[in-house]
């Protein structure tokens, strides 16, 4: 794997050089849209709708919409009034349990490996939160942007999960109303919890598969077989000329139009001497 980011873990008066590297793929079959009568893969262009053309990347600004249809531009001199999130750090805020952190927080995964002089100290600090049962909050900068994690131990190193701040999680008020005070009989409780006993199981990920990729990727691979297949047209680019032919053309077409004016030159001295 590359790495995605390097930096350090500041950990009190220590700095341990460390690497970052994402820890999850997503495997979704993607797919393109063609156009049906001819196969083509579909272009998607910027275009504005008042100007009635397609318009350039350098043409385009950021405008936030602070209501329906109102916008604020905000340019670059904008940004710059910003600090500047450049840290190479990661910062250790706190040291909590990890219970106490709602896997609701969790954003995406990375894993963090020891950079060069940096095995001593990256092994102390896992092994010592693996002692204490604790995982570090902290704050990265990733893409030019603050983010808060949990730094954890996973396995034989260190995982790294990024966050949602506070405000970015919704409340359960915003879901909608429903009859929580319902009275349950004993006998459905009882029957409830015999079927989670019946379901209850030790966690092991690979008995976990995506079927429906699996059965997609199935289809898509009887059609490659069965030779289903539709080689995209391009759109026409005009003929291409080659360079040599062309010269090679000229050279026999200037010659051409000579050997044509030599014969009519000699056709006029033969007239004119006959008169």
């Amino acid at each position: 794997m590359r790495p995605l980011w390097k930096g350090s873990v500041s950990f009190g008066l220590v700095n341990i050089p460390v690497r970052l590297f994402a820890a999850t793929e997503k495997k979704n079959v993607r797919f393109r849209y063609l156009h049906e009568p001819c196969r083509t893969p579909v272009e998607y262009r910027k275009v504005c709708p008042t100007c009635n053309k397609e318009i350039a990347m350098e043409e385009i600004v950021r405008g936030y919409e602070y209501e329906k249809g109102r916008f604020v531009i905000i340019d670059e001199s904008d940004f710059a009034r910003i600090p500047a999130e450049t840290s190479r750090t990661i910062a250790i805020v706190d040291f909590v349990r990890d219970e106490e952190v709602d896997p609701l927080y969790y954003d995406r995964s990375y894993y963090l490996a020891p950079g060069e002089t940096g095995e001593k100290a990256f092994q102390l600090l896992m092994q010592s939160m693996a002692e204490a049962g604790l995982v570090a909050i902290i704050r990265i900068v990733l893409r030019s942007r603050q983010a808060l994690g949990v730094l954890r131990v996973y396995r034989d190193s260190l995982a790294l999960e990024t966050m949602f701040y506070p405000d970015e999680v919704r409340p359960t008020s915003e879901l909608p109303q429903w009859n929580r005070d319902l009275k349950m009989q004993e006998s459905e409780l009882e029957m409830a919890r015999q079927l989670i006993a019946n379901l209850t199981a030790p966690f092991s990920p690979d008995k976990y598969t995506d079927e429906y990729r699996a059965a997609l990727l199935e289809i898509i691979d009887g059609k490659i077989k069965g030779e289903e297949v539709f080689i995209a047209s391009s759109p026409e680019k005009g003929e291409v000329i080659d360079l040599a032919e062309a010269l090679k053309a000229s050279v026999e077409a200037t010659r051409r139009g000579a050997s044509k004016k030599a014969a009519g030159d000699k056709k006029k001295k033969t007239g004119a001497g006959a008169r």
